[in-house]
């Protein structure tokens, strides 16, 4: 099955991580793939966009089928493969219902995280300012101290939607690996330490780890005072 897969890559991107730990999650190691790389614009290659027409990745195939959304590759993986691997979504209605709602905000999550680490990035030099800086980094903290609250009544050893890893944790981890990769305070936001050491452990994450974060441990240090 996974022999049919490919998937174009690249390293650090939280939408290629999230279909990667769901691959691996559902026991399709051995698929297809090729990294690519975002500064040499290879996301905007011909291969890509033959693909992709929006010249993005993660770009994702199944025999004929062409799946490039991340949320929708990793809804597309537990659905084709409800039986193999991780059980992803639960049956119950509270329990799905609960999956669905961390799934669908975790691209606020992820939105708010980007808004400030690529801040130089997406906004071009002469229209930056530091007091849109300053409300991104407030945003992020509002949106930061929600997520601490969410773990915080689920108690310890908790995943995001309950005691069992679902896809709410397949699309937000990514999301939380990063904000402590870029230097975010374990001491400071307690619980969602606990969440990332505990995620971190887990085989379809170690195994879908970005390979430049092995290669340079350190990581930055942009959130380490928010």
């Amino acid at each position: 099955m996974a022999k049919a897969m490919t998937l174009l890559w690249a390293t650090g991107s939280c939408p290629c991580w999230r279909v990667m730990i769901a691959l691996e999650e559902k026991s399709l190691q051995g698929y297809n793939q090729k990294l690519l790389s975002f500064d040499k614009m290879e996301h905007k290659s011909q291969e890509v966009l033959d693909i992709n027409p929006r010249g993005q990745i993660p770009t994702f195939k199944h025999g004929d089928n062409v799946i490039n959304e991340s949320y929708a590759a990793c809804f597309y993986l537990e659905s084709q493969f409800k039986t193999q691997g991780t059980k992803l979504i639960p049956d119950g209605p509270a329990e799905q219902a609960l999956v669905y709602q961390r799934m669908f905000e975790g691209l606020t999550f992820y939105e708010k995280l980007t808004a400030v680490i690529y801040y130089e990035w997406y906004v071009p030099e002469g229209e930056r300012h530091e007091s849109a800086l300053k409300r991104n980094k407030e945003a992020l903290v509002t949106e930061l101290k929600l997520w601490e609250s969410y773990l915080q009544k689920l108690g310890s050893g908790s995943y995001l939607a309950g005691p069992s890893f679902t896809l709410a944790d397949v699309v937000v981890f990514p999301t939380v690996g990063t904000l402590f990769r870029f230097g975010l305070s374990p001491e400071r936001y307690p619980k969602l330490g606990e969440y990332y050491n505990l995620l971190k452990e887990r085989p379809s994450v170690k195994a879908s780890w970005p390979p430049h974060w092995l290669e340079n441990p350190k990581g930055q240090d942009t959130l380490k005072d928010i």
